[in-house]
C-alpha cells in the first residue's frame, strides 16, 4: 500500500470522484437485461455499460457479477436512489492508492527513476519478538520465503490462477519470460506497463520465478497463471470503479486468488467491496488485501485497517519483520465489523522484481506482505483443491501462531504447505 501523503503530485487516497457506488438487491440481478434496465431507470440515463471503456464516464457502469453499479447522480436523483428499496446501499466513489511503506534508501534511490510516489519513510525496525530467530536474505532465497516455508514447499502453483490488481507489470522483465500471463488495463489512456514498480514487485513475490536470471529466489507460486490487472495509474492511484472492474474481470477470467495491495485510510466498511468480496467467495475466488500502513507504533499510533481490506469477506494482511515482530507501520484491527487483521506476512525489507533496467528492489509495506499470502494461497489451493471460503479457512488454520496480539497479526504468520 502507498501512503496517501505523497511527496509528488497525485490523487490522495479517499478523494471523492463525484460518482456513487450502488449495491443492488438480488431482485435486480435475475438477468442482465433486467439489471441494465433497472440501473437505467434508477439513474435516469438510457445507456448503461458493462465496461468503463465502452462509453464516457457520464454513463452508469454495471458490474453485474458483483451486484454493483457506478453512476453520476445529481442531488435529486441521489435522494431518489437512496429511497429505492432495490438499492441496498449508496456510497461515494473514492480514489485508492498503492500501499507500500518504503525505506529511506528506497526514497533516495527512487528519485533517479520514473518519479514514483516518494513518501515519508516509516520506521520499520520493531523490537525483536521474544523467543524468535531473525531471518536474513541469503544468496539462494529471501528471508520471507524462508520464514513462511515457501522455499521448501513442493507445490508450484501449477493449475492455479492468481490475479494481481495493482500498477501493472513490466511485461518485458526477463524473470517472467515464457510465463502464462494475461493482462488488461483499467486505467483510462494507460497501458499495462508498470512505470512505478509497485505492481511488478508484488507480482514477483506472489508468482515470481523459481530461479531468477540473477540474484536470490523471491517468487512463491512460480508456475501459477498470472492475471495482471492495472487498476492503479502511473501516479499510483485508481478509482473504485476501475478496481471493481478489475475484480469482476479477474473472477470472470478464472482467478482463484485476487491480490490487492491498495487501499484508503477509511475506518468504515465499503458495502460495495463487501458485496464484491462475498460474491467472489461464492464464485470460489479469495480476495486478499493489504491491511494498511497508517500505524506508527513507535509513537503509540497503532492505526486501523482501511478500505477494502476491512470488508468481512476480504482477507486483511498485516506485516511482520524478519524477527517476526509486528512492523511499525502495520495497521491494527479496529472495532468495526470486518476491521480485523486476518493473517500476517513478511513485509519489511522485501526483495523482489522491479522494472528494468533495475531488475530488483527491496521495499517495505503491508503491500509486500499481501503477495506472500496470495502466493502461498496458490500453493495450498494446488495441494488441496480448496477454493474461496475453504481456502480462507485453510490459510488461517495453517498459520504459525506468534507471541503477538491477534489484533495485530490475526491467525499468525502465513505458512506454506509442509512436505
Amino acid at each position: 500500500m502507498v501512503d496517501p501523503h505523497a511527496a509528488v503530485p497525485g490523487r490522495a487516497a479517499g478523494t471523492l470522484t463525484g460518482r456513487y457506488l450502488l449495491v443492488l438487491s438480488d431482485d435486480l440481478l435475475t438477468d442482465h437485461d433486467t439489471t441494465r434496465s433497472a440501473v437505467a431507470e434508477l439513474t435516469g440515463l438510457s445507456e448503461v455499460t458493462s465496461s468503463r471503456d465502452d462509453t464516457p464516464v457520464a454513463h452508469p457502469t454495471l458490474f453485474a457479477r458483483l451486484g454493483v453499479a457506478v453512476a453520476e447522480l445529481d442531488p435529486a436523483r441521489l435522494r431518489t436512489v437512496r429511497a429505492d428499496s432495490r438499492v441496498l446501499s449508496v456510497e461515494p466513489e473514492r480514489v485508492l492508492r498503492a500501499l507500500s511503506g518504503p525505506s529511506a534508501d528506497y526514497l533516495r534511490g527512487f528519485a533517479d527513476a520514473a518519479g514514483f510516489l516518494a513518501e515519508r519513510a516509516a520506521a520499520t525496525e520493531a523490537a525483536d519478538a521474544p523467543g524468535t530467530t531473525r531471518f536474513v536474505d541469503n544468496d539462494q532465497v529471501t528471508w520471507g520465503l524462508q520464514a513462511t516455508g515457501a522455499d521448501v514447499a513442493v507445490e508450484t502453483g501449477a493449475g492455479i490462477t492468481v490475479a494481481v490488481l495493482d500498477t501493472g507489470l513490466d511485461l518485458g522483465h526477463p524473470d517472467f519470460a515464457g510465463r502464462q500471463i494475461e493482462s488488461r488495463s483499467f486505467v483510462d489512456g494507460q497501458e499495462v506497463a508498470d512505470v512505478q514498480g509497485h505492481g511488478t514487485h508484488c507480482i514477483g513475490t506472489s508468482c515470481g520465478p523459481l530461479a531468477p536470471g540473477s540474484g536470490r529466489r523471491y517468487g512463491i507460486a512460480h508456475e501459477a497463471r498470472i492475471l495482471v490487472g492495472k487498476v492503479l495509474g502511473d501516479d499510483g492511484s485508481g478509482t473504485d470503479a476501475g478496481i471493481l472492474e478489475g475484480i469482476e474481470w479477474a473472477i470472470s477470467s478464472g482467478a482463484h486468488i485476487v491480490s490487492m495491495s491498495l487501499g484508503a485510510d477509511l475506518n468504515e466498511v465499503s458495502p460495495a467491496y463487501e458485496n464484491a468480496g462475498r460474491r467472489a467467495l461464492d464464485a470460489g475466488t479469495l480476495i486478499v488485501a493489504a491491511a494498511g500502513n497508517n500505524a506508527e507504533r513507535s509513537t503509540g499510533n497503532v492505526g486501523f485497517v482501511g478500505v477494502p481490506a476491512n470488508s468481512p469477506s476480504i482477507m486483511a494482511v498485516g506485516a511482520v519483520d524478519a524477527a517476526l515482530a509486528i512492523a511499525d507501520f502495520s495497521a491494527a484491527s479496529s472495532a468495526i465489523e470486518g476491521g480485523q487483521v486476518d493473517i500476517a506476512g513478511p513485509g519489511v525489507d522485501v526483495y523482489s522484481s522491479w522494472p528494468m533496467p533495475q531488475r530488483t528492489n527491496t521495499i517495505s509495506g503491508t503491500s509486500m506482505a499481501t503477495p506472500h499470502v496470495s502466493g502461498i494461497a496458490a500453493l495450498w489451493s494446488q495441494r488441496t483443491g480448496a477454493r474461496g471460503r475453504d481456502l480462507w479457512t485453510q490459510l488461517t488454520q495453517a498459520a504459525q501462531r506468534l507471541p503477538l496480539p491477534s489484533g495485530d497479526v490475526g491467525a499468525g504468520l502465513v505458512r506454506a504447505p509442509g512436505r
